[in-house]
């Protein structure tokens, strides 16, 4: 669907997933408009409620609350029902306008692996302008953590790199990262080390680039006395949910690709697949390299500060 705005298309293709926060005075109004339209609801985990009507599906999340809409008819019902009718404001199709921050030449910074326990610590950075940020809206770059299938992450990164924008991949691995980890002390610090040294690399290759963005991790002083000499002449910001913005989109996706080739590759020489977070499984897969090698083998794999790491060695 084609959408105007003072004489500019602003939207060129149907959209299908949409999510925006609720007021709990939204997310109750909402469903009574949903049970009205005859939507089929179902208990799902997380959600206030869960429903559904022919290839659309309309999710709202306690935490937040959120709304998530996906599926074919969902432009039309972000347009005609949920912003008139729940939200009172029009906002979809019409990010240049609203966020036009998000189409002026930047950097976006993000990382993958900080909350894992295998494997490394990946910090990514790319670079936008208008032209590459409409590209990204058409291709549907958006945030790695929403995206679930690896084969798209896998297939959005390799779209990423043929757009041949200024990009950035820092990858450190398990044991570089114990060592840095116990020289700095500090996980806020280690990373803004690491942000640091990708903002570096793309101003060599972007040095007209006035301003980087990436998610708020720390006081943002942190991150500026880690800036290095090219770095430093540019604006730095910090935001929550930077990962709205796409070129901090791409660079979490071109970082989560990378931090999940790397799982693969390095699972057989560990011996045991190396699973993602720090659930009971990894807890157990950390237990076995243990097991066969002790903590010189865990750390080749392993955040050794983490206190997984730590249970897994005591066990």
């Amino acid at each position: 669907m084609l959408r105007l705005l003072v004489g500019v298309p602003v939207s060129e293709k149907a959209i299908t997933l949409y999510n925006t926060p609720l007021t709990s005075e939204q997310a109750a109004k909402l469903k009574l408009l949903l049970q009205a339209d005859g939507f089929k609801f179902e208990t799902r985990p997380y959600t206030l409620f869960f429903a559904q009507k022919d290839k659309l599906t309309i999710a709202v999340y306690e935490k937040g609350p959120k709304v998530v809409v996906q599926g074919r008819g969902t432009e039309e019902f972000v347009q005609y029902r949920l912003e008139p009718e729940i939200l009172g404001e029009a906002k979809l199709g019409y990010d240049e306008v609203l966020k036009p921050e998000m189409f002026e030449p930047h950097f976006g910074i993000d990382e993958s692996g900080k909350g894992d326990l295998f494997g490394p610590l990946v910090i990514a950075g790319a670079y936008v302008d208008r032209d590459i940020a409409q590209q990204f809206k058409k291709l549907g770059i958006t945030d790695s953590k929403r995206i679930s299938s690896d084969k798209k992450i896998r297939d959005l990164a390799k779209a990423i790199r043929e757009s041949r924008t200024p990009q950035s991949v820092v990858t450190i691995s398990p044991e570089r990262y114990n060592e840095l980890y116990k020289k700095i002390g500090n996980l806020n610090r280690l990373l803004a080390w690491g942000h640091a040294r990708v903002i570096e690399n793309l101003c060599e290759l972007k040095p007209d680039c006035p301003r980087a963005l990436s998610d708020k991790f720390a006081d943002v002083r942190v991150l500026q006395r880690a800036l290095m000499e090219k770095g430093r002449a540019i604006t730095l910001d910090q935001q929550t949910k930077a990962e709205s913005d796409y070129a901090v989109a791409a660079a979490s996706i071109l970082a989560r690709e990378k931090f999940i080739d790397w799982l693969d590759a390095h699972g057989k020489e560990a011996g045991v697949p190396l699973l993602r977070g720090v659930s009971k499984a990894v807890k157990a897969a950390g237990r076995q390299i243990a097991q066969q090698g002790g903590s010189e083998a865990l750390a080749r794999f392993a955040k050794m500060h983490f206190k997984t790491a730590q249970e897994v060695l005591t066990d």
